[in-house]
């Protein structure tokens, strides 16, 4: 019996891994050079989580979500953040409407959130009002509207983008709505023979078709897959260390996030630790996580869960430069 389980174990870990290499060489087809930042979305998308992307303008951020979602052949949308926006623009709102007697009646119009990969572009150029209409989608997946209740199509995923230049104009998103992001990836500008392929493909004569090489049938699988890998509890006790280090006066607090953390990773950060392990586990064809799993996807996981205080900003000091103490610090193994 335990010879079937482990054969099983190593059935789904290879499995999972053709998957996810076929959509990252279909989704490599369009973007270029952004390898880590690709490999990053789709692991929050096989472990269940939602991404936020952080780049300055033209990177191919937009360009990313809407190549993935005809690599996986998933339903897509796009929502342009604007301050005018309201949230009835994302999740819809009742309308009256004339029925086929003549008469009227209110209906449900769903908005545009109603979608397996939703783009939410620029998303810190909205209001603080709009910006709540997802706090409840990106959590129950599921919207409320009046007396409607409307469940999310699985997989379910909200793809958010930000430019982190432009200050007129935008509003930083509320810990309540980052926390509920399980990657935060930086997208950096390419190299200098990343602009030569860019070139070569994006002013020639070149079509570029991107194919389907999944579904939402096959992502729901491999997202139970990651689910049951397992984790040791050496695994797991590092992880929750990591996690309290970033907390304030916490026993595993360094003397830098002492001194320049206002607000460190709630619980969902070793949630999100555990499922972003499990990803990089399975992708190393492992069915079970180790502590350099979980330290490959810290800095990601936790960046946008640490809070700087007004000393750390002064100093020049950021949210990465604390998580990276903070790993530097935390030993392997608990010495009780």
């Amino acid at each position: 019996m335990q010879i079937d389980a482990m054969a099983v174990a190593k059935a789904h870990a290879t499995e999972f891994k053709q998957v996810f290499e076929q959509i990252h060489t279909e989704v490599s087809k369009m973007i270029v050079g952004q390898t880590d930042v690709v490999s990053g979305v789709l692991t929050a998308l096989m472990a269940g989580g939602h991404i936020l992307l952080e780049g300055v303008p033209g990177l191919g951020k937009t360009m990313l979500v809407s190549t993935i979602s005809k690599a996986v052949s998933l339903g897509f949308s796009r929502i342009q953040f604007t301050p005018d926006m309201m949230p009835a623009d994302i999740v819809g709102t009742t309308v009256l409407t004339e029925n086929a007697n003549g008469g009227h009646e209110l209906t449900f119009q769903q908005g545009p959130i109603v979608s397996n990969l939703v783009l939410a572009d620029e998303i810190n150029r909205a209001t603080p009002k709009t910006q709540s209409a997802l706090l409840e989608v990106m959590q129950e997946k599921q919207i409320t509207v009046g007396r409607n209740t409307l469940t999310m199509p699985e997989p379910f995923c909200v793809m958010a983008t930000q430019n982190p230049v432009d200050q007129e104009g935008t509003y930083p998103l509320p810990e309540a709505q980052l926390d509920r992001f399980l990657f935060k990836l930086v997208v950096g500008y390419p190299s200098e023979q990343d602009y030569h392929t860019i070139i070569d493909r994006t002013t020639s004569g070149q079509q570029i078709d991107i194919e389907s090489v999944s579904d939402a049938e096959t992502l729901c699988r491999l997202r139970q897959i990651v689910r049951d890998v397992p984790v040791p509890e050496v695994a797991k006790s590092y992880a929750i260390r990591l996690v309290m280090a970033t907390q304030p006066s916490s026993e595993y607090a360094t003397s830098k996030i002492n001194q320049f953390v206002s607000l460190g990773a709630s619980p969902r950060g070793i949630q999100s630790l555990m499922l972003a392990a499990k990803v990089q586990a399975l992708l190393k064809g492992r069915y079970a996580v180790s502590c350099d799993d979980i330290r490959a996807i810290a800095l990601p996981v936790l960046r946008h869960r640490v809070v700087c205080n007004f000393q750390a900003q002064a100093a020049g000091i950021t949210a990465d430069t604390l998580i990276e103490d903070v790993l530097a610090n935390v030993a392997l193994q608990h010495r009780s």
